[in-house]
């Protein structure tokens, strides 16, 4: 049963043919993604892009009787590990130990905090437990790429993260324009205002963002910020799969092993946390992390096209209003909670 709702691959083998006809629809669309991006608003990022135009030929495909010949090549599992072991090189722990602790102390309140609360609101508008906890580690961590390791940690479906992934985006694009007004009209100095943008928005382009237009201070500060959530992001995925093998999915009386445990972590954490070691050491030239990080997003854009193009809208149907209303509602108290936690630790600076 749970195997059945994870992000698996297509049942159906299609014959050679209609594989290789796949494969070129799905290049084809990352090519026009990738298009798209390039003359679309910095901010707008790939992910919405790749999804609407998987969505795009989802509908065509459907319509047209040859959805389940031509799925062949959209292996959105893999597509989505891959992806996120190469966004490890982006996590350089020398910058995120550049502010001290300080960075990392505001990265495990506000996780701790936020994931408990969110997680919490989801029960007090009664939404499935998976969406609960992909919710939960989009608004606590990094937003997309903690939706994708919560989804592998518990095994949720491809809608649900498609919707996580549709509100990231679509809540985080406001607030990189609003929370510099508010910073200013405060005047917050730009250690504090960096620090309160890189705890509440989710995304990391939106960070940089917000923190361009506050100043140069204020950018490199939420940068790190960002990047110390992000560097705990493995952690957060290891203490969900574990959480819902013991206790969500644990019969009556019945104590899973560690056998279970770790056939159900998310293994590819661990070559993100390999990979963030490697750049760490400053083994990777700028150049070679230039081309691993063109790399992520080319994975990550085949993903978010397969993750389009088996989007049913049974399931979006199904959640309605409630995840809208608790992803607003977790954001308030993120942003509430970022501005007091990065006063506490950076509001002198």
């Amino acid at each position: 049963m749970a195997q059945a709702e994870s992000l698996s691959r297509t049942d159906q083998r299609s014959p050679l043919p209609f594989l290789a006809i796949s494969a070129a629809l799905l290049i084809g669309l990352a090519l026009l993604t990738n298009q798209i991006v390039k003359q679309a608003p910095r901010e707008l990022e790939f992910p919405i892009w790749a999804a609407l135009l998987g969505l795009g030929a989802n509908l065509l495909a459907t319509a047209t009787g040859v959805k389940a010949r031509l799925s062949g090549a959209f292996r959105t599992e893999f597509f989505l590990k891959t992806g996120l072991v190469l966004l490890g090189v982006s996590v350089n722990l020398s910058q995120i130990l550049s502010v001290g602790l300080r960075g990392l102390i505001q990265a495990a309140v506000m996780i701790t905090a936020v994931f408990f609360f969110t997680w919490w609101l989801g029960g007090v508008f009664q939404l499935d437990k998976k969406l609960r906890a992909v919710l939960s580690a989009a608004v606590a961590v990094c937003g997309v790429s903690a939706a994708i390791a919560a989804t592998g940690a518990v095994l949720a479906r491809k809608e649900q993260l498609a919707y996580v992934t549709t509100l990231v985006i679509l809540v985080s694009l406001p607030l990189m324009i609003l929370l510099p007004v508010v910073a200013a009209s405060l005047g917050l100095s730009a250690q504090w205002a960096g620090a309160w943008f890189g705890g509440n928005i989710d995304t990391t382009a939106a960070v940089v963002g917000a923190g361009t237009i506050y100043g140069e201070e204020a950018v490199q500060i939420a940068s790190i910020v960002k990047l110390s959530q992000n560097a705990l992001m493995g952690v957060v995925a290891f203490l969900l799969a574990t959480y819902w093998v013991m206790r969500e999915e644990g019969q009556q009386g019945e104590r899973p092993g560690a056998a279970l445990i770790w056939q159900r972590f998310p293994k590819f954490v661990l070559g993100f946390f390999l990979a963030s070691l490697i750049v760490s050491a400053g083994l990777l030239t700028k150049a070679q992390v230039t081309d691993i990080n063109a790399l992520r997003q080319w994975a990550l854009t085949l993903a978010f096209i397969s993750i389009g193009w088996d989007i049913t809208f049974s399931e979006i149907r199904a959640a309605g209003w409630r995840p809208l209303g608790v992803y607003l509602g977790a954001t308030v108290f993120n942003t509430l909670l970022a501005l007091g936690v990065a006063w506490a630790l950076f509001g002198r600076g």
